[in-house]
């Protein structure tokens, strides 16, 4: 028999043991039951979210759109190839895991929306990605002036700015390649021959196409970079033209002869509208009067735009499919639809030719087309579903236009008409019943201007988005401009240019020009009322895309759930309104500076250096006023070399320091004019003797960095290299 004492060791060590093991047990019950937990709350969390797509139907078609688009966006807003490449393989493996997440039979709706949403986010990055491979090239590297020898693509003629626009294939003396670049020919250098399909020789002075002159302005280089072009300049000596003009489109020959036509008949402003209406080349308006339309919102009728298009699609539709109605035997014996949407695509198709074929029009064409087809399938043509197609075939093959005004404003025009009409008060209001005209009427014109105040309200904030100014009363306005334009003004030009052949066009001609005259007068009086024009500094890119977010989400979904969209809507222009305007804007050349906050209007370097300019900086800072040079100001002090002027912001004095030449200067008196200096801003390199005590800004700064913001309240610095990336229209910089 064991002694009990002898024993005890092997007895405790076997007890520590099994406590040892009951231990790992219930860590690894615990570990195991968290596990289940985390299962059971992510099945949970996938119920409720089938139990709601369920309750709530929606329409596949535009959301795919969406993501399709979403995936164009994060291709231009990510920095470069790595996060490109990063996107698009997240995007893969979510809709790779995604039947493994949500269960067959638990959340087959939520499969097929992360399998759907990743597969289009990736194709829509993958996309873009491709035609920036393929159509992009690289930039001129740096700014030249020297002889080139180019064929003529395209001319444009610009009659407000006595100038000439040329598209060339050129070959440029010291370039290792031929490349497109556009060029200005002045009105003085223009001569016989210089037409599509000229060869030419001349000097020109060219650089790589401009990037944003400030945060947040437009961008060229991008827009140049889809187009294939690697320079952009002015013909500054005389041109001598080996060969002419041979291929003398016919196109272009009725474009130019149309212009002529009309300018024959019509002066002043009328006339270049009519002109712009029948030919689609910009004529001489009147800078008053363009101004006056684009504060009144009319500046869309400046332009063949969807408009114009549309106008022209529908009118040959409804001759076409009245005209043939009346006659009972093709009436009887021919699909009216199919005639009538077959002709009215050929004459929009024919005027988008006319007119320049320009992209935006192709578009607008493009869109109406399907729309034709759908009405010659008995199909409603103002369908979500429809416009998702329209979108999806415009991205496809122009995905940069994602990211421009006019996608985002025609489209989100139609949208918000779709959205309107979906509505079930709207379907109530506007269903036929029994009534007498008069009430009849009076219902239509409610709902019209029901949609122009929607229409307005939706485009609003993408207009003061990409152009920082928007007409208040546009919505309205454009309820009397638009069908006096669509109905009165395109019908009789051309009845007009019809009638012309017979000599009888005399009174078409003139209920044309009265017609666009009283368009110009609702732009003038619209534009002059108090309050018309608002104008906003610039939004930063998260803040608007998280109003597009609510604004979608509104529109596509059905039922009383479309509401949660005016949450990230409201909050959006929440965080707009306390958007604070920059102290300072400094333009990429240093040329440029404006300084704010010294009354309404804005204090600049250089008043008399371009419009342009001018009007970017205003525009930037979100101010209407005039703009005033630097030395005029009563606080600056100013010499040949520099100006001085102190800003008090947040309880705190800035000093700055703003040179004016570019003339050698002492560097005693640099370096102590900088250590009196808070900021010093400079188009040039400056010698290292100047240290002033916050902030140098000269050429080497600029060069890197861009234009810039810089607001002195929260000592913010915002500069265009900050958003550019590494994409490829960049790289040279």
């Amino acid at each position: 028999m064991a002694d009990p004492v002898q024993s005890r060791p092997s007895t405790l060590s076997a007890s520590l043991q099994t406590a040892g093991d009951g231990n790992r047990a219930y860590r690894l019950v615990q570990m195991t039951s968290g596990h289940w937990d985390r299962l059971a709350r992510l099945s949970s969390v996938q119920r409720t979210i089938e139990q709601f797509l369920s309750a709530h139907p929606f329409e596949r078609a535009p959301w795919l759109a969406v993501g399709f688009g979403a995936g164009i966006a994060a291709w231009i807003v990510l920095p470069g190839p790595w996060q490109w490449a990063g996107f698009i393989t997240l995007c893969a493996a979510a809709a790779v895991f995604a039947p493994l997440v949500a269960r067959e039979g638990v959340a087959d709706h939520l499969r097929h929306a992360i399998m759907g949403m990743a597969l289009m986010l990736a194709a829509g990055c993958g996309t873009i990605w491709t035609k920036s491979a393929l159509v992009g090239k690289p930039p001129l590297p740096a700014r030249i002036y020297a002889p080139i020898s180019a064929t003529i693509l395209d001319r444009q003629d610009e009659g407000a700015g006595a100038r000439v626009r040329l598209l060339l294939a050129a070959r440029v003396a010291g370039a290792d390649r031929p490349m497109l670049i556009r060029v200005m020919l002045p009105d003085p250098l223009d001569r016989p021959g210089i037409a599509a399909g000229a060869t030419i020789t001349a000097k020109a002075r060219l650089e790589p196409p401009p990037p944003p002159m400030l945060p947040g302005a437009h961008d060229f280089a991008f827009a140049a970079w889809f187009e294939g072009v690697g320079a952009t300049g002015s013909i500054e000596g005389p041109v001598i033209v080996q060969r002419a003009g041979t291929r003398a489109a016919m196109l272009r020959g009725t474009q130019q002869a149309l212009h002529a036509e009309v300018l024959a008949h019509l002066g002043g402003s009328a006339g270049a509208i009519a002109a712009t209406l029948a030919s689609g080349d910009r004529g001489a308006i009147a800078r008053s009067d363009a101004d006056a339309m684009r504060d009144a919102g009319f500046a869309h009728l400046l332009s063949i735009s969807g408009l114009h298009v549309s106008a022209v699609i529908a009118a040959a539709y409804v001759l076409v499919f009245r005209g043939l109605g009346l006659a009972g035997w093709i009436a009887l014996r021919v699909r009216l639809p199919l005639v009538a949407a077959v002709c009215g695509a050929t004459a929009g198709l024919a005027y988008c030719l006319i007119t320049g074929s320009q992209v935006p029009t192709m578009r607008a064409a493009a869109g109406a087309v399907l729309m034709l087809g759908a009405l010659a399938l008995g199909r409603d043509p103002l369908s979500m579903r429809l416009l998702a197609v329209a979108a999806l075939f415009v991205m496809v093959f122009w995905p940069e236009a994602v990211a421009g005004p006019a996608f985002q404003m025609s489209f989100g025009a139609v949208v918000a008409v779709i959205a309107l009409h979906d509505a079930a008060w709207v379907r109530r209001f506007v269903a036929r019943r029994d009534e007498q005209w008069p009430m009849r009427v009076l219902r239509h014109a409610a709902m019209l201007l029901t949609g122009g105040v929607v229409i307005g309200f939706a485009l609003l904030p993408v207009a003061l988005f990409h152009f920082h100014r928007a007409g208040l009363y546009g919505a309205v306005a454009n309820l009397l401009a638009i069908p006096l334009v669509t109905l009165v003004s395109m019908p009789s030009l051309a009845l007009a240019l019809v009638l012309d052949r017979v000599g009888l066009g005399a009174p078409a001609w003139w209920v044309t020009g009265r017609s666009l005259d009283a368009v110009l007068w609702i732009a003038h009086a619209t534009a002059t009322l108090p309050g018309a024009v608002t104008t906003l500094p610039a939004m930063p890119g998260w803040v608007y895309g998280l109003w597009l977010a609510g604004a979608l989400w509104l529109a596509l979904w059905r039922g009383w759930v479309r509401g949660w969209g005016l949450v990230p809507m409201l909050l959006a222009l929440c965080l707009w309104a306390t958007i604070r305007t920059p102290d300072i804007l400094i333009a990429g050349d240093g040329r440029h500076v404006g300084i704010t906050g010294l009354g309404p209007d804005l204090v600049v370097l250089s008043p008399g250096q371009g419009r342009f300019a001018r009007d970017t900086l205003l525009e930037m800072a979100g101010m209407s006023g005039a703009a005033i040079a630097v030395e005029d100001w009563p606080g600056a002090r100013c010499n040949h070399d520099f100006c001085a002027l102190a800003l008090d912001r947040a309880a705190q004095r800035t000093v700055l320091l703003i040179g004016r030449s570019r003339r050698r200067l002492n560097d005693d008196g640099l370096a102590q004019a900088c250590a009196q200096s808070d900021i010093v801003i400079a188009d040039r390199v400056l010698a290292p003797v100047c240290k002033p005590r916050r902030m140098l800004v000269d050429g080497t700064v600029l060069a890197r960095s861009g234009g810039m913001a810089i607001d002195l309240g929260t000592g913010m610095v915002t500069t265009v290299a900050q958003t550019s990336g590494s994409h490829p229209w960049n790289a040279h910089r």
